[in-house]
């Protein structure tokens, strides 16, 4: 029998490496896009948003050991799962319409979702908030890089 960690975990993956087979032609196009300089970590960011999943799943599982099946708990699994999917689908919809704006909207979705979450599961287990910070506290560097690359990119707004 697969136990919740398992599901919560493969659902994780399944979305995050979504986006890895997602092939959006403008990838040339990003690349061209001027960062901001204190943007030295780029090739780090990958790894932070590995740990960042991790975290969030692990967040996942202590709320469902709470109250397995209840309705509360497969509606915050749904909460889980929409936060996931708008910090997903950043890459693939800023290459595909060429819009730092989208990304930032989206970004700035995904931290709102995430803190009210993370907010919302304190009264749960304050250990399964905690696990969210790092996203609250990530989310929001990501979403101003991108805004600051629309400062420098207009074009690309």
């Amino acid at each position: 029998m697969l136990k919740p960690w398992m599901v919560i975990g493969g659902v994780t993956l399944i979305v995050a490496l979504f986006a890895a087979f997602i092939k959006p032609r403008d990838i040339p196009w990003a690349a061209r896009l001027e960062r901001p300089k204190w943007l030295f970590f780029e090739p780090a960011i990958p790894l932070i948003w590995m740990v960042i999943f991790a975290c969030g799943a692990g967040s996942a599982i202590l709320v469902w050991q709470q109250e397995p099946g209840s309705f509360k708990t497969w509606l915050l699994m749904g909460i889980y799962l929409l936060v996931e999917i708008v910090t997903v689908a950043y890459i693939p919809a800023t290459l595909q319409f060429r819009s730092l704006s989208i990304g930032t909207v989206l970004g700035g979705t995904g931290f709102i979702l995430g803190s009210g979450l993370a907010l919302f599961v304190w009264s749960i287990t304050p250990n399964a908030a905690l696990l969210l910070l790092p996203y609250v506290i990530w989310s929001p560097v990501g979403t101003y890089a991108t805004r600051r690359m629309i400062d420098l990119n207009p074009n690309a707004a």
